[in-house]
């Protein structure tokens, strides 16, 4: 399934106030589920009932204010999560990160990798600037619309 359509059914969830909805495509299965913060957490524990399980499970969850919100102290442009998944900041375990704290970026650079249904994907800068913050540790599932890095 393609991921823009993935992120617009997401999104119709938070909208419609439904807690559940599922959509067959071939012999593709998304099921979205909102739930609250405490539940939701139990989403991302890895189990092998979820590996073996030709269907995934993505959660969209009202948003935290205190999990979600950038720290005070830092200002600049907000790079935010497109997806739910799992913040990788290098290509693979032993490798450098694609950005740190104090490093200039371009539009268009690549951030960090996103890992969302066994895919890869780069997130790339949407704005110039000097990395201030990066509020996500490496290997942490994230959110959509969650604060990732702070470009100033």
């Amino acid at each position: 399934m393609d991921l823009r359509k993935l992120k617009t059914l997401i999104e119709l969830v938070e909208s419609s106030g439904i807690a559940e909805l599922e959509v067959s495509e071939g012999e593709e299965r998304v099921r979205i589920t909102r739930t609250v913060a405490s539940i939701q957490q139990q989403h991302y524990a890895p189990t092998p009932q979820l590996a073996a399980a030709p269907m995934v499970v993505a959660a969209a969850a009202a948003p935290i204010a205190a999990a979600v919100a950038a720290p005070a102290a830092v200002e600049g442009h907000v790079v935010k999560s497109p997806m739910v998944g799992t913040f990788y900041r290098s290509a693979s375990p032993g490798a450098k990160a694609f950005v740190d704290v104090g490093q200039n970026v371009n539009n268009g650079e690549t951030l960090c990798i996103i890992e969302a249904m066994k895919l890869l994907n780069e997130i790339e800068a949407d704005a110039g600037g000097v990395i201030k913050a990066i509020l996500v540790e490496n290997g942490q599932p994230v959110e959509f619309g969650q604060p990732l890095f702070i470009i100033g």
